[in-house]
């Protein structure tokens, strides 16, 4: 038998299912779901990796950046199974991140391992105004670590506590998780920033999503790099979102991809690097501090 002379393309390899904690939180909650979680628009089918229909699918552009600080995701309920969640997002740049189910009647120990870690200084991010005054910072503290695998004299890493479901949820996490009291809340305030965020509605005015706060937090900590590089992912993602449902025109040579790939170009920055590099793209475009959707 002679082969075709126009035999079918090959289809191209599926994408690698990112190993980062969101990712890994989602399949735990499918696998303890009762029923089958079927987000809207989830007919089509969608890429395992970046949670989009195949044909906007964004794997191949998955920025890679290195930072000295990290994040820990309490996440609400079904947030890991949302396509719009940024939380993934975040997951995605930042390599030191940590997802967590929340729940008022029990607690990870992982979690509070995590939080007793030396090496780490968390900072649970939320609203000022809404925390008695002397809990709250707004810039980050110097302690020294007390984890003697560390050279003497290095600072304690920023570990941002980030809480990631609607403002409802938000509120009932900071006030019904005790294991976070001893901790500062950081009350992040940039001026004349204006938030993105495009992907779900609010009923509040000046709210922006997990990725906006995680990028303020990277900016705040000196990460410029990767502040501006996670900004970037979630405009790409989000110009990919919307093309899907049919809002907007899915243009890869727009200006939100190459400014996504020069940032990618740039290389994997190394923690406290991209001093010189500008954060224009970055701080213009996010408001005042609501514990995200």
């Amino acid at each position: 038998m002679f082969p075709s002379e126009n035999p079918a393309p090959l289809a191209p390899p599926a994408p690698q299912h990112p190993d980062h904690a969101v990712s890994r939180l989602r399949t735990q909650r499918l696998a303890a779901s009762a029923k089958p979680f079927l987000a809207r628009g989830s007919g089509g089918g969608r890429c395992a990796g970046c949670r989009l229909v195949a044909s906007h699918c964004l794997c191949g552009l998955r920025p890679q950046v290195s930072t000295r600080a990290g994040v820990c995701l309490l996440m609400g309920d079904i947030e890991a199974l949302k396509p719009s969640n940024t939380g993934w997002l975040v997951a995605d740049v930042v390599a030191d991140t940590w997802a967590f189910p929340w729940s008022r009647i029990t607690v990870d120990p992982a979690l509070l391992e995590l939080l007793a870690d030396p090496q780490w200084q968390p900072y649970v991010v939320f609203p000022g105004e809404f925390v008695e005054a002397e809990r709250v910072v707004t810039d980050l503290q110097t302690e020294e670590s007390s984890d003697e695998a560390t050279a003497p004299g290095a600072k304690k890493k920023p570990l941002f506590v980030l809480l990631d479901g609607t403002w409802s949820e938000a509120r009932k996490m900071f006030r019904k998780s005790p294991y976070l009291d001893r901790f500062p809340v950081l009350s992040l305030q940039p001026e004349a920033v204006v938030s993105n965020y495009r992907l779900r509605r609010s009923a509040r005015e000046n709210h922006f999503c997990t990725s906006e706060v995680a990028a303020l937090c990277l900016a705040l900590a000196g990460e410029t790099h990767a502040a501006n590089t996670l900004a970037a992912w979630l405009d790409v993602f989000t110009e990919r979102y919307l093309s899907v449902k049919g809002w907007t025109r899915l243009d890869p040579g727009s200006e939100t991809h190459q400014r996504l790939q020069a940032l990618a170009a740039l290389g994997g920055q190394g923690a406290g690097e991209g001093e010189g590099e500008d954060a224009a793209g970055l701080i213009p475009r996010v408001s005042r501090l609501e514990p995200a959707a």
